[in-house]
């Protein structure tokens, strides 16, 4: 066996910030792919809620692919896996399937199937919500991703995780990615326009930071963050406009990840700014840090990325 195989076979328990902008997304999943996708992976399991991302994963880890629960509505059909011994030598090298949408309109035997069928004949299955069908295939995937407020990158063994260890989790998580990000909006919706138009994205635990390179944003913090809690008080509804943008009670604001939200403002709970500009001497940037959930607020850093796996 290569170094590369070894490698990949010993490969266990992996774990990024899930982004919440589409760009982050799809460079994140070439990073994956890149890293811990070996080509003798058939079967790829994707875990987590509706808007959670999974997608935008996929997409980048499968550049070309085509999805057939494509998010602008174009759903292909037939769908490609089970019609896969109609085109013989042109058929597709790799499937994606969605099993969620899919049981709607076949049923999960079938589908069961179709996947065995795929991977049997050397292709490679690529299955959104993979804990729905697990249980009749009676077998699991050689890599295992599962997306919430964590993406978490496992290859499983005969011991586990299974499926549905993996989906308890990131269901769990997500809430405070979707918390986060409608608190990351609300506090760029305050932001001085310059500072906005400068301002970019990262992300730690529970949370997320605006990092301004150059100078330190011109801003009171104290006054931002009460005006982000009066957006929350208020509970203002947020909807999907269009992949560039969500609508904050009356508000359009610009935004790459516009399905990665509560549904409204009065969901966020927990909300907290750190009380001070912080200095990264390594990025050479300075940093507005917000949380979201349970934890310390006002000057505290002590809880910021900790380490607890929750």
């Amino acid at each position: 066996m290569s170094y590369s195989g070894r490698m990949q076979q010993n490969h266990y328990y992996s774990v990024f910030f899930a982004p919440r902008g589409r760009d982050r997304m799809y460079e994140l999943g070439m990073q994956i792919a890149q890293m811990y996708l070996s080509p003798f992976d058939k079967l790829i399991g994707i875990i987590g809620e509706a808007g959670s991302g999974k997608s935008m994963l996929i997409k980048g880890m499968f550049p070309g692919l085509e999805l057939t629960n494509d998010d602008n509505g174009v759903n292909v059909r037939p769908l490609p896996i089970l019609d896969q011994d109609d085109y013989g030598f042109f058929t597709a090298h790799t499937y994606h399937i969605d099993i969620r949408f899919e049981a709607a309109f076949t049923q999960m035997g079938t589908l069961a199937e179709a996947i065995l069928r795929a991977v049997k004949n050397g292709k490679r299955v690529i299955v959104e919500h993979f804990d729905l069908i697990y249980t009749m295939l009676n077998v699991n995937a050689n890599l295992l991703i599962g997306v919430g407020e964590e993406i978490i990158i496992t290859r499983p063994t005969i011991f586990g995780p299974l499926p549905a260890e993996l989906h308890e989790r990131v269901a769990k998580s997500v809430v405070y990615r979707r918390m986060t990000h409608t608190a990351e909006d609300l506090c760029e919706i305050f932001l001085p326009e310059e500072e906005f138009r400068r301002c970019k994205h990262r992300d730690i635990k529970h949370g997320f930071l605006l990092a301004f390179e150059g100078r330190p944003p011109e801003v009171d913090l104290i006054d931002l963050e009460f005006k982000v809690e009066e957006c929350i008080e208020k509970d203002l509804t947020i909807s999907y406009v269009d992949e560039e943008h969500v609508r904050i009670g009356d508000i359009v604001h610009p935004c790459t990840g516009p399905r990665t939200h509560v549904p409204s403002t009065g969901c966020v709970e927990g909300f907290r700014l750190l009380h001070r500009i912080v200095y990264d001497p390594i990025e050479q940037c300075y940093l507005i840090a917000g949380r979201v959930g349970p934890g310390a607020g006002g000057d505290s850093i002590d809880d910021v990325n900790d380490i607890t796996l929750d």
